[in-house]
């Protein structure tokens, strides 16, 4: 008992250190000549999830009847690559140890509330370190432009290997959403494509009510065709850099998916924890300007996540159900719509 006490100080001293430091990054200028090499998305190993490798872990969350589904994801993966001292500013997508978090992270705790709606397909991409945000203008938007060359690439290979005229279900988070909002203007934004758009899932980043010509934000949980988008952080909290950043942007209720400012308990439908259970009546929100403010959730050792105020990390999978659900809401909405 002793020792368990002893470990949860320890480790709650070092939630405190490292909330309180400033990140400092090892960094090096942006040479075109340093990057990874180019990934063929006509070799099934430059796709990190396909309908036909779907692993053990994933297919546990995947309908069965994979053959009945009739749309498709294109799951685009967050910032995995946060390393201090990783001077890289491109991850190659051959580095083993991002691809399981890709696998076994992003891909199993995010891309899999989909997999019971569409088939899913998630391209390995030369992310961008997590510095090209801060560093945005010493290399960052470089960095960005080379990972959404592979995005850009992998989404053609997609459309033009594989698609065959299905709907398609857009999903990113974070920087995954700063690509996938790219994807969007630049393949379906008053574009033919734009037909065979059942919904986008884009929380994460800020996202303006108007970023589209011709996709609009949808505010019923039937809607089709549009996009929906988030950022959480615990009640009452707020970032700390930047402050301002989230005043208007769009904040869709991923609960209700309506234009309810809160929920109860009992409204939440299931939080996918990393010990792969999933907890209904975990939490309940309020809608600010701009973001979501969630309750600390109820699961196991949620205490210490009493001590964290940013639920970035969370966005889609303290929503995991209440998204599965949506979407195949959104699927079954657009095919009577269009058969």
């Amino acid at each position: 008992m002793l020792k368990k006490q002893i470990n949860i100080i320890y480790l709650l001293l070092i939630m405190v250190a490292f909330a309180s430091c400033k990140t400092t990054y090892q960094t090096k200028e942006f040479l075109v000549k340093d990057a990874p090499a180019t990934p063929d998305y006509n070799v099934e190993n430059s796709w990190a999830v396909l309908p036909t490798k779907y692993t053990e872990g994933f297919k546990k969350y995947a309908s069965n009847k994979l053959d009945t589904l009739q749309v498709d994801v294109f799951y685009l993966y967050p910032t995995l690559n946060s390393d201090t001292k990783d001077t890289r500013w491109n991850v190659p997508i051959t580095d083993k140890e991002q691809n399981e978090k890709v696998i076994n992270k992003a891909a199993l705790m995010q891309a899999s509330a989909f997999a019971t709606t569409g088939k899913v397909y998630i391209p390995f991409y030369r992310q961008a370190h997590l510095r090209s945000y801060s560093m945005y203008k010493t290399g960052g938007k470089q960095a960005q432009e080379l990972a959404y060359s592979d995005v850009k690439r992998a989404f053609e290979t997609y459309l033009k290997k594989y698609n065959n005229n299905r709907p398609i279900i857009m999903v990113g988070h974070s920087q995954g959403t700063t690509h996938t909002l790219r994807l969007l203007q630049d393949f379906f934004d008053d574009k033919p494509l734009q037909k065979q758009l059942v919904a986008a899932y884009i929380p994460g980043i800020r996202v303006k009510e108007n970023q589209f010509k011709t996709i609009p934000l949808m505010t019923t949980p039937n809607e089709t065709g549009g996009f929906i988008s988030w950022n959480t952080y615990k009640k009452g909290n707020y970032p700390k850099k930047d402050k301002d950043w989230y005043k208007g942007s769009v904040t869709t209720n991923p609960i209700t998916w309506n234009l309810d400012k809160n929920t109860t308990l009992q409204q939440h439908k299931g939080f996918l924890y990393s010990n792969e259970k999933i907890y209904d009546k975990a939490l309940k929100i309020e809608i600010t300007d701009g973001l979501v403010w969630s309750s600390n959730p109820k699961f196991p050792l949620r205490f210490f996540m009493s001590f964290l105020k940013n639920y970035h990390a969370g966005d889609i999978n303290l929503f995991w159900q209440d998204i599965r659900e949506n979407a195949l809401l959104r699927t079954n909405t657009y095919l009577k719509n269009n058969n």
